[in-house]
């Protein structure tokens, strides 16, 4: 049995402690926050112990969870490894990529796991997708969500976007060639929608919009490949797969087929929806943490990778601002 202990009591952290107590083979020892206000909330709410100082709750664990304000990632998280405690620390990892890489290396001599919370590679209807990319050379996403004042303190694209960034560097097996994008901040300081376009080394081309002004929310990304189309909804949990073959001997009454005509062979459609198991995908990435940690394996979201989505993301951000003070 693994202890476990959360750095932060607000939102995030109490549907992380929630989650906790799901998987098998995790024990809470506690949580901290620094807000006694929220601390004496959430014990009251959840029945969980706060603990005085982050150094005594570090102490009483196996693992430590970090679900607090992005900008106290680093101290936490490094507090944390030099004690030897393995450390799992939500998106984005940190607000620089010099934290960032200092964390990288004191995991590397601490020879602890780090993972991070990139969410959406667990999602059900991700993980029913992926036998079925190859090489996708277009791929367009949309992540809108209706505002939020709670979340307006970091750039919507590292509160929303990097979320997909991320999905399409795990897709994508090629390095970034270009980056272009642009934004415009409507209700709060920094902007509240941008598009952005990135072009790999391999051809592909990913065109990112993010909004947090929306009329609906929709978490939707398409996939487009030599003869298939894969279409995630990350919301809805929804995957559909279609796919061209090349059409052998008659087609049948019900086929869906395409006359290439100059006498090439005519393709059929196949239309898949694979069958989405449920689950929740912040239990399934703390349970995947955790056999990383008992097999000793590199976590599904490594410090790597979220050292690259970082990257991604604030080049994202230095474009839109390039273009604002144009």
């Amino acid at each position: 049995m693994l202890k476990i202990g959360v750095f932060g009591a607000g939102h995030l952290g109490k549907i992380h402690i929630k989650c906790i107590r799901l998987v098998e083979g995790l024990e809470l020892t506690g949580f901290f926050d620094p807000d006694p206000d929220m601390a004496r909330a959430a014990e009251a709410e959840l029945g969980a112990t706060s603990f005085p100082t982050a150094e005594a709750l570090i102490a009483a664990c196996d693992i430590v969870d970090i679900v607090s304000t992005t900008i106290s990632h680093y101290e936490c998280a490094t507090l944390a490894m030099k004690q030897s405690k393995h450390v799992f620390i939500e998106k984005p990892i940190t607000t620089t990529l010099e934290e960032c890489g200092e964390l990288i290396n004191i995991a590397r001599e601490a020879n602890v796991k780090v993972q991070v919370g990139h969410v959406e590679r667990f999602n059900p209807a991700f993980i029913a997708a992926k036998p079925f990319f190859g090489k996708p050379m277009f791929i367009e996403t949309h992540r809108l969500a209706m505002f939020n004042p709670r979340g307006t303190d970091v750039s919507v694209v590292l509160d929303l976007m990097i979320h997909d960034i991320d999905i399409i560097l795990s897709v994508v097996k090629s390095n970034i060639k270009k980056i272009s994008a642009s934004g415009v901040a409507v209700v709060s300081d920094t902007p509240d929608i941008t598009n952005a376009r990135i072009e790999f080394d391999n051809g592909c081309v990913a065109n990112l919009t993010a909004s947090r002004i929306s009329m609906k929310n929709m978490r939707k990304s398409r996939f487009f490949q030599r003869d298939a189309y894969i279409s995630v909804d990350f919301l809805d949990k929804e995957t559909k797969v279609f796919r061209l073959k090349e059409l052998e001997g008659d087609a049948g009454p019900f086929s869906m087929t395409i006359d290439l005509g100059n006498d090439r062979v005519s393709k059929e459609i196949f239309y898949e929806q694979p069958t989405i198991e449920a689950s929740n995908a912040i239990q399934t990435e703390l349970t995947s943490f955790m056999e990383s940690i008992l097999h000793d394996k590199t976590p599904e979201v490594s410090i790597q990778d979220g050292f690259h989505a970082l990257d991604v993301a604030l080049r994202v951000m230095e474009k839109v601002s390039l273009h604002s003070h144009l």
